[in-house]
């Protein structure tokens, strides 16, 4: 993944636990216990987690409180999965959304 500039996680003062990882797009991701996924991704520097169906266009987390669902990913095989309020977990598989709830491949 490419890292974007601006984001990153606050570190220091923080007693997270142990890290795990996730893959997005067969990428893996470094979260931690009770991080969603959209804050995991962001601090990855991953903006966005959808395309939509005509233009491909991105999009990700706008609300990050789970009322617009630009944020919505493929986890683990089902579609239309709001990252931004869905927690991460060890070995979760997470895919780019193409539209309405394909991923980008399928």
């Amino acid at each position: 993944m490419t890292l974007a500039s601006g984001f990153r996680r606050i570190e220091d003062g923080f007693d997270r636990g142990d890290a795990f990882t996730f893959f997005m797009d067969d990428t893996p991701v470094r979260a931690y216990r009770g991080e969603s996924i959209a804050a995991a991704l962001l601090a990855a520097g991953r903006r966005h987690s959808r395309l939509t169906t005509r233009l491909r266009e991105r999009r990700g987390p706008y609300c990050v409180m789970g009322v617009c669902w630009e944020c919505v990913v493929v986890v683990d095989g089902r579609p239309n999965v709001r990252s931004c309020v869905t927690p991460a977990a060890p070995d979760m598989r997470v895919e780019t959304q193409l539209g309405p709830g394909t991923g980008v491949d399928g």
